[in-house]
């Protein structure tokens, strides 16, 4: 009997019944939060968790971001109340770029990277190159996991020692690859120039972009199937790819929002923002987590027959802050401007330096603009920023759709 496409029976239940089943739970994680990790106490003081049971609710939430938590750690060592296992009864603790740290649970598979190995075509008795790091960033143990979880023996190469990672390839054989797709390419074109080519077959990676124009080389010139997968160490896996190859579908095991950049509020399907992810951990109960990375929900199900999300991936970094004649500008501060007038669209703030002075355009969408309003808007980016800036209108929906709030154009000619 051939094995089956999926994973499990919840990658391909009716969209209804997944999200009744999310929302039954939140409300427990909710509580268990407060309970448990003093930082919600505070965070989340007030708010009744058995009364969200709905995305609207959710949203009302406030909104966690991945830039604090380098703060609130400091403030409060090791987790800032963040983590609600006691550290004498976890498994392991990591320290990724911050530097921010993060738990792990004695669960299997911790992160469920298994069902994005799967997807990519992992199965059992498949011999895993991870080359993810294994020391200090959680990334190789995330790998290592979903790999034990499909029952994949793992052969754990970390980074770098290329010589030293093709000698073992040439006696071990393994099929399957897990790993940055640059790191992949290195070892791809070293194997053919000493005449060691790999055996990888299948392939799962993340950590860096990964152009289309790669993975149909690999494909075409070396038979390597790679896919993708987003994830992070705070929230382990986030989306991955499928054989349908039309954007990422999303975990089962949390529920993602996209948010308008600097703000908490969802945006429409289609519209890039900010991924904002609640993660049903209960070691570490991330709610309303944003990761500071922008992407946009696709419309309609997934060829390939799972019923989740889709994402369209990552699609840059929404930590847009900059600094204009030497005074921070951030896109919550964008957004306050722009909710101040309700005849506007989309605004995105432009940044040039001209004869050697930073100058600050606000180009908004607006159906029908005028000087008074024009005169308006520019009052209310002094109150806001305490800079001068001007406007500039579009029409409505004449903006790109990219998520950017704030576009620095210094240095760009």
């Amino acid at each position: 009997m051939p094995a089956s496409p999926y994973y499990d029976r919840h990658e391909i239940r009716p969209p209804e019944e997944r999200e009744r089943v999310l929302f039954h739970a939140l409300p427990g994680l909710l509580r268990h939060a407060l309970d448990n990790a003093p930082f919600y106490r505070e965070h989340l003081a007030g708010v009744e968790p058995e009364a969200v049971t709905d995305r609207a609710a959710l949203a009302r939430l406030p909104i966690l971001r991945k830039s604090e938590i380098v703060h609130i750690q400091e403030r409060e060592p090791p987790f800032g109340g963040l983590v609600a296992t006691p550290p004498e009864r976890l498994a392991r603790v990591f320290q990724s770029p911050g530097p921010i740290y993060e738990p792990q649970g004695f669960r299997a598979d911790y992160w469920r990277m298994a069902r994005a190995l799967y997807a990519a075509g992992f199965r059992r008795g498949d011999l895993v190159h991870n080359t993810f790091a294994y020391h200090l960033t959680p990334a190789g143990f995330m790998i290592e996991g979903g790999a034990r979880a499909l029952g994949c023996p793992v052969f754990p190469a970390g980074t770098g020692q290329t010589e030293l990672q093709l000698l073992a390839i040439s006696r071990l054989r393994p099929v399957a690859y897990a790993g940055t797709p640059s790191f992949l390419r290195i070892l791809v074109e070293k194997g053919r120039e000493t005449e060691r080519p790999v055996s990888f077959r299948k392939a799962l990676v993340a950590g860096e972009a990964f152009p289309p124009d790669l993975q149909q080389s690999l494909a075409e010139e070396h038979g390597i199937d790679a896919y993708q997968a987003y994830a992070t160490a705070e929230c382990g896996l986030i989306a991955y790819e499928t054989p349908a190859r039309e954007g990422m579908v999303v975990d089962e095991g949390l529920i993602l929002e996209i948010v308008r950049p600097g703000t908490g509020d969802p945006v429409p399907e289609g519209e890039v923002g900010e991924v904002v992810v609640t993660v049903f951990n209960p070691d570490y109960p991330l709610v309303r987590f944003a990761t500071g990375d922008l992407s946009a929900i696709l419309p309609g199900r997934s060829p390939c027959g799972r019923t989740n999300v889709r994402i369209r991936g990552w699609m840059g970094r929404a930590d847009q802050a900059t600094k204009v004649r030497g005074m921070f500008v951030r896109p919550e501060q964008v957004e306050r401007i722009r909710r101040r007038f309700p005849e506007l669209g989309r605004a995105r703030l432009e940044v040039r330096q001209v004869a050697g002075r930073d100058e600050m355009v606000l180009r908004v969408e607006c159906a029908a603009p005028d000087e008074d309003l024009a005169a308006r808007i520019r009052e209310a980016i002094r109150a806001e920023t305490g800079l001068r800036g001007e406007v500039a209108f579009a029409g409505p929906g004449e903006l790109p759709n990219d998520g950017r709030v704030i576009d620095d154009r210094r240095g760009q000619g």
